[in-house]
């Protein structure tokens, strides 16, 4: 008769290597590091609601974000976009929109908190 602590140890051995450890989606982060002086460029501000996305000022549709961000860079240069989130916003709503400014070449993104 077999001890339990073999049975044990048989079905952590089957799990461990049955499983497999992938990752389905990742959205890097960076922390903000210290200031290394001002930019020439202008931030694009970003205003993130759960059913709004503002760009400057003017309504947007998500996935027109990143066409309008590539025509308002110059050549060149790095734009930074600045989003802030209203208190309402999910984190799926954030990890959508992130998704789509990765897309989006050459340009920094700076999150603020809810408000």
């Amino acid at each position: 008769m077999t001890s339990l602590i073999d049975v044990i140890f048989l079905l952590l051995l089957f799990f461990m290597l049955s499983s497999t450890f992938t990752r389905f989606a990742e959205v890097e982060l960076a922390a903000a590091g210290g200031g290394a002086g001002t930019s020439e460029t202008r931030p694009v501000y970003l205003s993130l609601g759960m059913q709004t996305l503002r760009l400057n000022g003017e309504e947007h549709a998500l996935d027109d974000v990143a066409v309008t961000l590539n025509e308002t860079k110059f050549e060149g240069d790095g734009l930074p976009v600045i989003v802030a989130l209203r208190a309402e916003v999910t984190a799926q709503r954030l990890t959508d929109l992130l998704a789509v400014l990765r897309g989006v070449p050459d340009i920094t993104v700076t999150v603020l908190e809810a408000t």
